[in-house]
C-alpha cells in the first residue's frame, strides 16, 4: 500500500468514541422480505407525492405508485410486488400521523426487480435528466433526504466547477456508507462520472475519512487513468461530513453565512447517493431500498443491511435481535438522530442506522445552572446566525452543564420562522 497524502481536516470539532467496530467489517446483507410495508408520501424535503394507486391494487416491485407532488418532490415506488392495503395515515417516525401507502406483499412473489428502460445521460438534455432523477425517486442518502434533482438544478448564474462526495459517515456506529465504499465502488464512481459530466464539474472529489482505509483504497482502485476524480483522505473529526465542514476541510474555503456551496461553485452529495444514481440510470432501477447500519448495546446481531423502503422498525429489529435492555431506539446518528415515538413507524429513504441503546447511554446527565441558554432573546440569536446552524450536537456533546443546547437551537430556529410567518 502506498503512502497516503496528508490527511486533511478543518478546525475545531470533536472526536466521539466511534463505536464503529461491531459493523465496519460486516459485509452488507439483504433484509429478508416481510409481510407488508409502509410508504409515507412525505418521507424528504418539500413537498409530499400523490398517490397514483388506491385499496386493492395490485403493485410491482419497482412500479411508481405515487408521483411527485410538485417540483421539490419526488417519485415514490412499490419496495416489494404485493396489493395495496389503502392510502391514509400512518405513523411517521417523528410521531406524527401522515399520509401513507400500505402495501401487503405477496406471499408467492419471488420479489424479483423488472428493471425499467435504462438511460444514457449524456443523451439527455438538463431537463430530461433532471426529471429522470426526480421519477426514480433520488435524495440525498446521508439523512437529510434532500430531492437529488432539485441540487443538480443549478441557479441562473451559477456554475459547477467542482462536485464534491462525502464519504466520511462521522457519525459514530454507522457503517452503511463505508460498506457501500468497499462493495460498490464501480457504482459509486459511476455515478460520479456521470454526474460530473452531465453538470459540467471540471474536477470531482471524493473525500473519505481514514478510519475507512479499505473503502479509501478500493474508490482509488476505481478511477479510470486520466479522470479528473481526487479520492481525498480526510483526519477522522466530527461533524466532518456536514457539507459546510468537508468543504473547509478539502478546499480550506467557507461558505459564506446565508449562501450555498454552489455560491463557491460546488455541489455536494453523499457516496451512497451516487451509487443509487448509477443504478437508477444503468440498470433502471429507482430508489427502493438503501444500506443501513443496526447496532448499538441494546443488538444482540449488529448488522450492515439493505432493506427495503417502508420496512417496518420493528421488523428490522426483530430480524438484528433487539434485547430487553433497550430504552431508546435512534433512527440516524446519536449525534444528529432521532428518538423514535414507535417501532410500527417505517424504514424511510433517509433513514442510515437503527440504533438501540440501553439504560446507561440514554440517561441523560445533570444538568447545571446556566446564565445564557434560554433568555429567549431570538433576534440576537438571527443577528448570531443561529439559522445557519448545522444542528450537529457537538455543542450538546461538549457543554460542561449538560445543557442540551442543540434542542434549544432548534426550538429557537422554529420559533423564527413563525413569528416571520407570522408578519407576512
Amino acid at each position: 500500500m502506498t503512502p497516503l497524502p496528508l490527511q486533511r481536516s478543518f478546525r475545531h470539532g470533536v472526536h466521539p468514541a466511534e463505536h464503529k467496530e461491531a459493523t465496519e467489517h460486516l459485509p452488507l446483507e439483504r433484509m429478508p422480505f416481510v409481510d407488508r410495508y409502509v410508504l409515507p408520501l412525505g418521507q424528504h424535503i418539500g413537498a409530499p407525492c400523490r398517490a397514483v394507486v388506491r385499496a386493492g391494487d395490485r403493485v410491482r416491485r419497482g412500479q411508481l405508485i405515487a408521483e411527485p407532488g410538485g417540483f421539490v418532490s419526488i417519485g415514490l415506488h412499490s419496495p416489494v410486488s404485493g396489493r395495496v392495503l389503502d392510502v391514509g395515515p400512518h405513523r411517521h417516525p417523528n410521531g406524527q400521523l401522515v399520509a401513507a401507502i400500505r402495501i401487503e406483499a405477496d406471499p408467492y412473489s419471488s420479489q424479483q426487480i423488472t428493471p425499467g428502460p435504462t438511460a444514457d445521460p449524456a443523451s439527455l438534455g438538463l431537463d430530461e435528466f433532471l426529471s429522470h432523477v426526480q421519477l426514480a425517486g433520488l435524495v440525498g442518502l446521508g439523512g437529510a433526504a434532500f430531492p437529488s434533482h432539485v441540487k443538480y438544478k443549478l441557479p441562473e448564474g451559477k456554475a459547477c466547477e467542482r462536485l464534491l462526495i462525502n464519504g466520511c459517515e462521522c457519525e459514530p456506529y454507522l457503517t452503511c456508507d463505508h460498506r457501500v465504499m468497499v462493495e460498490r465502488p464501480e457504482a459509486v464512481v459511476r455515478g460520479v462520472e456521470l454526474l460530473a459530466e452531465r453538470l459540467g464539474a471540471a474536477s470531482s472529489w471524493i473525500g473519505v475519512e481514514m478510519n475507512k482505509p479499505d473503502g479509501f483504497d478500493a474508490l482509488s482502485r476505481c478511477v479510470p487513468a486520466g479522470a479528473t476524480i481526487n479520492i481525498s483522505p480526510l483526519s477522522v473529526k466530527y461533524p466532518q461530513g456536514a457539507e459546510k465542514m468537508l468543504i473547509e476541510a478539502l478546499f480550506g474555503e467557507e461558505v459564506p453565512a446565508g449562501k450555498l456551496p454552489i455560491d463557491l461553485g460546488i455541489v455536494v452529495n453523499n457516496v451512497a447517493t451516487m451509487a443509487s444514481l448509477a443504478d437508477s440510470f444503468d440498470r433502471g432501477i429507482p430508489l427502493i431500498e438503501r444500506a443501513l447500519t443496526v447496532a448499538g448495546p441494546g443488538v444482540d446481531r449488529p448488522a450492515n443491511l439493505i432493506v427495503p423502503i417502508g420496512t417496518p422498525i420493528r421488523d428490522v429489529l426483530a430480524h438484528c435481535g433487539i434485547n430487553q435492555a433497550t430504552r431508546q431506539v435512534v433512527m440516524g446518528g446519536p449525534m444528529m438522530g432521532m428518538p423514535l415515538a414507535t417501532l410500527d413507524a417505517p424504514v424511510l429513504k433517509g433513514t442510515s442506522g437503527l440504533l438501540a441503546f440501553t439504560e446507561d447511554i440514554v440517561n441523560h446527565p445533570t444538568e447545571y445552572a446556566c446564565v445564557r441558554a434560554r433568555a429567549g432573546r431570538y433576534e440576537d440569536l438571527e443577528k448570531s446566525y443561529v439559522m445557519d446552524c448545522m444542528e450537529c450536537g457537538a455543542c450538546t456533546y461538549t457543554c460542561p452543564s449538560g445543557v442540551p443546547i442543540v434542542h434549544l437551537i432548534r426550538a429557537a430556529k422554529l420559533t423564527i420562522r413563525q413569528k416571520k410567518a407570522n408578519k407576512a
